[in-house]
């Protein structure tokens, strides 16, 4: 098998990203490695998929270090992807699919993106941003679309029994193996830089303490363009696991039905999600017997959502986590501790330091408050042609030479060590498992004619983990209502970024400099 002869051959096993899928293959060829909808392809029918796209990739003038983007729904194409533009000795660059065509355009420019892997029912969006993206030289189109419209657009490369596989290329764990987009408290979203050995080192700290092996069926209905659903597949690649991709959890009746149908038994997902099945009246018609773990982060749940998990799903482990994307995952609380302390996020994971600190840097005792840091391989790399920002957030550690993550937000600690989480340095809102920028939804607020000023903030919401509420003043002579400000938004952001609640005011708050002041808008 190509596979056992890649192995045999690699002096990098298990140290590069990819090789968690070629073991994989070799270990459990004939075993369904995805399921979507009811569609199902075992580890070797994927790698036949993986080489051919690899393939097409270098053919197509890719070369070590090259970015691709992957602009794609939850969907086979979006996994054979990523491994394909790892195995061409690529770095892959996961965008959300619900990104409009300014943001893609200036995604694919700040890359210097080569290559883009998309379906042809995003057409509309992605065809403008790529005539304004001069680097890429290939589009791949998996799905019909209309007539090609751009000169680089190609059909999804096709297995074939004459299919050359791919050149081999010569990776270290130093190696970019993917940047994934963050937005940024100035409005511009910052590549993270993650590295293999980033990667590899989360992937088998996070497997690790969650137990996960190869009999289990995990159901994810994350985005693969959100790191949280996205190492549901690396980790399943890691120890031969079968993952059931769904869309999104938009139609959860739908995904329980597969869910029993699969027998799924881990289950990765947001408050949001688990709120929508709390509230469901079919919820106990389902039988998840075989659901073992449950699986949380992106933002707390709260306490009675927990005592409503536990009771609904007597059987299954549940583990609350924090994670931030420049490291993957920071800590995780130990499903035996919940009823200790039901609103810590635990301690660091394995293979991972982690400490509070003050405004001067300075390491803070247990039961203090404080910036927390992370010391760690799965530490990034830095943000992509930023060094000023990454400058800020990687800064000298314990060794010399050695850098460390300031992670901007405030977290306090028990006598134990436990960490409870208080407030963000900055004024990021995390709604719905995504970072949002108040810039950046400013910026489109202000774009809106019939408005003068606007402040973004983020107010607690139970369901969302905080939700968005903007703070308007109209510009004299002008109107508008509530409706037409969200409909203004929803033309132009993603959904998450969408404001909840507008709010006008004859003025907005100022500092004495003229700033606006945020504080106590919320």
């Amino acid at each position: 098998m190509h596979a056992r002869e890649s192995l045999a051959n690699s002096h990098v096993l298990d140290m590069l990203l990819h090789c968690f899928f070629e073991g994989s293959v070799a270990r459990h060829p004939d075993k369904v490695a995805l399921i979507v909808g009811q569609h199902r392809w075992t580890w070797a029918q994927l790698q036949q998929q993986v080489d051919a796209v690899a393939r097409a990739l270098q053919d197509a003038g890719l070369n070590k270090g090259d970015r691709v983007a992957l602009f794609l729904d939850n969907q086979v194409e979006a996994v054979v992807g990523i491994f394909a533009v790892l195995k061409a000795g690529g770095v892959f660059m996961p965008i959300n699919p619900l990104t409009k065509s300014d943001k893609l355009a200036y995604l694919l420019q700040d890359s210097q993106a080569k290559a883009f892997l998309t379906q042809g029912s995003l057409a509309s969006t992605w065809r403008k941003a790529c005539e304004q993206a001069p680097t890429v030289q290939a589009v791949f189109v998996a799905g019909e679309a209309s007539a090609p419209a751009l000169p680089l657009e190609r059909p999804w490369p096709e297995v074939s029994e004459r299919q050359l596989r791919p050149q081999p290329v010569s990776l270290i764990d130093q190696d970019l193996a993917a940047i994934i987009y963050t937005s940024g408290s100035t409005g511009d979203a910052k590549g993270v830089m993650l590295s293999h050995l980033n990667m590899v080192t989360a992937c088998t700290s996070v497997s690790t303490y969650l137990g996960l092996k190869a009999d289990d069926v995990i159901c994810c209905a994350l985005p693969l363009a959100f790191d949280y659903g996205l190492y549901q597949v690396l980790m399943a690649a890691r120890v031969g696991a079968t993952v059931m991709l769904e869309r999104s959890f938009a139609f959860p009746v739908q995904v329980l039905k597969n869910m029993v149908q699969e027998g799924v038994t881990v289950f990765p997902g947001v408050p949001t999600m688990f709120v929508m099945l709390m509230n469901l009246s079919s919820l106990a018609q389902f039988e998840l017997s075989r659901l073992r773990m449950i699986t949380n982060t992106a933002a707390a749940l709260a306490e009675d959502h927990i005592r409503q998990l536990r009771s609904l799903f007597p059987q299954a482990q549940l583990f609350s986590m924090y994670g931030l994307t420049e490291c993957k995952r920071v800590t995780y609380l130990p499903p035996e501790q919940l009823d200790v302390r039901p609103t810590s996020v635990g301690r660091g994971m394995p293979n991972e330091e982690v400490w509070l600190v003050d405004e001067q840097g300075q390491r803070l005792p247990n039961g203090s408050t404080g910036e927390l840091v992370i010391r760690g391989s799965n530490v990034m790399r830095g943000y992509w042609r930023k060094p000023e920002q990454t400058a800020e957030r990687l800064k000298p550690g314990p060794l010399p030479g050695e850098m460390v993550l300031y992670s901007g937000d405030l977290f306090r600690t028990d006598d134990e060590g436990y960490l409870y989480f208080v407030a963000r340095k900055d004024d990021i809102i995390k709604s719905r498992g995504e970072k949002v920028s108040p810039k950046e939804v400013e910026n489109v607020l202000l774009s809106m004619t019939a408005l003068y000023e606007v402040a973004v903030v983020g107010v607690h919401d139970a369901v969302l983990g905080e939700s968005i509420k903007a703070f308007v003043v109209l510009k004299p002579g002008h109107e508008a209502t509530e409706r037409e400000v969200i409909r203004h938004c929803m033309e132009r952001l993603e959904s998450f970024m969408v404001p909840k609640h507008v709010v006008f005011l004859n003025e907005l708050p100022k500092t004495d400099s003229g700033k606006i002041r945020k504080k106590g808008l919320a």
